[in-house]
């Protein structure tokens, strides 16, 4: 089981208690933005790393296209995983553990720690 996995069980048990129709929802919206938004960091470094050492490998254009195009693909793996027999597995794993939650509150912040050092890193390009 991934770090993503325990994370979405991580959101999905939290809002399972408030929101039982919408958790499954809340915790995919969760992981998806939470993998594009390392995509998008490991992007950016890739283009500043390359831009220092003065590679033209990709015009912009062609590059925006490549992550929302990596994007929607994400977004779909991660519905056909986290639907199907996959969610049934990690429920089944994770009830067995009685581990002690992630913080939710950490988990929230994560995606934006990620777009901020993105952002970062995207100055210097």
């Amino acid at each position: 089981m991934t770090v993503f996995d325990q994370f979405y069980y991580s959101i999905f048990s939290f809002y399972k208690k408030r929101y039982k129709q919408k958790a499954n929802t809340f915790a995919l919206a969760y992981v998806s933005v939470l993998q594009i938004s390392l995509v998008f960091l490991l992007g950016c470094f890739f283009a500043a790393f390359f831009n220092q050492m003065n590679m033209d490998t990709m015009s912009s254009a062609n590059a925006w296209t490549l992550f929302i195009m990596i994007s929607v693909g994400i977004h779909f793996k991660n519905w056909m995983q986290y639907t199907g027999k996959k969610r049934m597995m990690i429920n089944s794993k994770m009830v067995k553990k009685n581990k002690p939650q992630t913080n939710i509150g950490l988990l929230w912040v994560l995606p934006f720690i990620t777009l901020a050092l993105a952002y970062v890193v995207f100055q210097a390009i």
